[in-house]
């Protein structure tokens, strides 16, 4: 039998972090537990109500925070604060899938366009790697605004 799961993120400011995640991804930040969002409101600052009423002091109503494929077909990502700085690579990063199906330039050229709107959003922008046929069709390799690495497929 399969498994729900969600990955986790170790980071400095989980609403930063999860905002660029959302932008990234096309996902959304769920409402607080109990509360019906009326259309186009902002989730975070239903959060930002919610804890305050809740009596969550100030200074840990930024300690997580988290995303939703509002088609639910892709995992959760969960953002958790914690004090020390990333320190070395990933030993597990997110691939993005930008452009399935395609191949050669038509495919590299898709991957470029996505990784200047994520480099708009906030990314870094690492190294490209060009079509190796048969095995290899071509990736960017990014970091997200706080260094975690990923990579456009």
């Amino acid at each position: 039998m399969s498994r729900h799961f969600q990955v986790t993120f170790d980071a400095y400011d989980p609403r930063v972090l999860s905002s660029f995640w959302r932008d990234a991804l096309g996902y959304l930040h769920p409402g607080p537990p109990g509360v019906d969002l009326p259309e186009g409101a902002d989730p975070l600052a239903a959060w930002d109500d919610f804890l305050a009423r809740v009596g969550v002091p100030p200074e840990q109503r930024n300690t997580r925070s988290a995303i939703e494929d509002p088609a639910g077909h892709g995992p959760r990502l969960f953002f958790q604060q914690v004090p020390e700085d990333k320190v070395a690579k990933n030993r597990v990063h997110l691939d993005v899938r930008a452009a399935p199906g395609l191949r050669g330039d038509e495919r590299m050229a898709a991957l470029e366009a996505e990784s200047d709107r994520l480099v708009a959003l906030g990314a870094t922008r690492v190294h490209r790697h060009e079509p190796t046929p048969p095995m290899g069709a071509g990736h960017i390799v990014m970091t997200d605004p706080e260094g975690n690495e990923f990579c456009l497929d």
